[in-house]
């Protein structure tokens, strides 16, 4: 029997590339920050022009008034929260900018998502990814049906939301009134 040492991998010895985790977190981190900073730029000095643009005109304009409202709301917690949230992690911040929201603040939450949700999101992928290559090494036909289960599952989820949405879109506010 192997010491329990020997089951536990060393967390510092693991690399991607021949460059370790740690590395890729903290220039990912940077990386996400700056572009961070150049979309609040972006959108601080185009402005209001933004939305005339051909992209702008391209995005449905109750989603753009959905993003405006929260960044009003909660201002730079909107910019940490929005890590989180998959298309309006590079939506919001151009919102931010044309909002004008206070920059130190916007740097402030930025940073703080950027410490937080780069880590969780490198270590938590790497290690499903990792799992699931080990899994594939003991037997490909159970990894592969792995595979298939979490696509089911997610392709399901996707489903479930798009119904639930146009449920609601159907239901007027109005009707919603008499209720």
């Amino acid at each position: 029997m192997r010491p329990l040492q020997a089951l536990i991998p060393d967390p510092t010895s693991a690399s991607v590339f021949g460059m370790p985790l740690w590395l890729w977190a903290l220039v990912g981190g940077a990386g996400l920050f700056a572009a961070f900073q150049v979309y609040y730029w972006v959108g601080y000095t185009v402005g209001e022009r933004v939305y005339k643009s051909r992209l702008g005109r391209r995005i449905d304009q109750a989603a753009i008034l959905k993003v405006e409202n929260a960044v009003r709301r909660w201002g730079a917690l909107a910019v940490y929260g929005c890590f989180w949230v998959p298309v309006l992690r590079h939506t919001l911040p151009w919102v931010a900018g044309v909002l004008r929201i206070s920059y130190p603040w916007y740097v402030v939450a930025s940073a703080l998502g950027c410490l937080t949700w780069v880590p969780v999101t490198l270590f938590g992928l790497y290690s499903v990814l990792w799992g699931w290559l080990l899994l594939a090494a003991e037997s490909p036909l159970i990894a592969a049906g792995v595979a298939v289960v979490a696509a089911a599952l997610i392709a399901g989820f996707v489903m479930w939301r798009r119904r639930r949405r146009a449920k609601q879109a159907a239901v007027s506010p109005d009707a919603m009134a008499g209720v």
